[in-house]
């Protein structure tokens, strides 16, 4: 037996897969009646051409729209080069904005693509366990706090110089990074892990090691630590993926990471210095993966604490889950 919700809505007309009872997040796109694994490879490489056309339009938009309202002055390309390094808050708009789009084209690629419902995409149960995910941004908050502090014990505490529009950046910040954060998980940790899943799924590692590594690869030019470093960060949110049943506490780490981030640099140095980062040291590296280990496991703990459910309603059938027996 497998979940097939009353139909009620448009999104039924779509959604003629079912979803399977009793499997674990990243088995959520298993079982497809109709050449799963095609489905899934197309998804993956029509997700990335996909966001990689809407992102640049959304993202060309945004600065044109700042460029009529706020008339800098100067050349239009000096305006887009200043957006694309941070160098004003307009440009972390346009960027994060871009970036957003991954949670509607994740949506659509499970719905059009694999015809399945989305809500599965945050959750087993599905959709957000909300209580869950602030109690996961509290724990980030601390958790990230307490190791940046440990590692900065005997140096001298960087001078409070807040930057220039310091107030309008962090008015962006508080308003955009959580939605770009979100974002992302949805797109590395939610859709490719479960459909990378799909063409190896004797074990969860296949897809959470890809995601991982395309998350990383997404940063752009980076020392060997750095790359490792954001790396680290996907497996670890992977694995907290899976063994949470959802996304919740993966965007909690994210969104807090990505604000303490760019809010402590805007108050002691730039935000464009953060932007700009693409070398780090083999310490830095270390302490980076120590506070997200550490926030891993207290929030499986805290999720098992919870009662979290980690698997789709239902009791899980032997037969039509591995696309790899058909």
């Amino acid at each position: 037996m497998t979940l097939q919700p009353a139909k009620d809505s448009w999104v039924d007309r779509f959604a003629t897969e079912s979803t399977p009872e009793g499997v674990t997040y990243d088995e959520v796109l298993l079982g497809g009646k109709e050449f799963p694994r095609s489905r899934s490879v197309a998804g993956i490489l029509l997700g990335l051409l996909m966001f990689f056309t809407i992102a640049i339009g959304v993202a060309q938009l945004v600065n044109s729209i700042g460029w009529m309202i706020l008339r800098p002055g100067g050349e239009y390309i000096d305006w887009l080069r200043a957006n694309a390094a941070f160098d004003n808050p307009w440009g972390m708009l346009s960027a994060h904005l871009a970036l957003a789009t991954l949670i509607p084209l994740s949506l659509a690629l499970v719905l059009f693509v694999h015809r399945r419902r989305p809500g599965f995409l945050a959750s087993v149960r599905p959709w957000f366990r909300w209580r869950y995910m602030g109690i996961s941004m509290g724990l980030a908050l601390v958790v990230f706090n307490v190791f940046l502090f440990v590692q900065h014990l005997g140096q001298p505490f960087p001078a409070l110089q807040p930057q220039q529009n310091f107030w309008a950046f962090l008015v962006v910040i508080l308003l955009t990074s959580p939605l770009q954060a979100a974002a992302e998980e949805f797109f590395f940790r939610g859709y490719l892990l479960q459909a990378f899943h799909t063409l190896a799924p004797r074990s969860p590692w296949f897809g959470v090691v890809c995601s991982a590594a395309l998350f990383a690869l997404f940063h752009g030019t980076q020392n060997i630590p750095l790359f490792l470093d954001r790396f680290a960060f996907g497996v670890l949110v992977g694995v907290l993926v899976v063994k949470t049943g959802g996304l919740e506490a993966a965007i909690g780490a994210h969104v807090i990471n990505n604000v303490l981030a760019f809010t402590y640099a805007g108050l002691v140095s730039t935000i464009a210095q953060v932007k700009a980062t693409q070398v780090i040291g083999w310490v830095d590296f270390g302490w980076d993966v120590a506070g997200f280990g550490v926030y891993t496991v207290l929030a499986i703990l805290i999720g098992r604490r919870m009662g979290l459910a980690t698997t789709t309603p239902g009791i899980k059938k032997l037969e039509g889950v591995d696309p790899w027996e058909k």
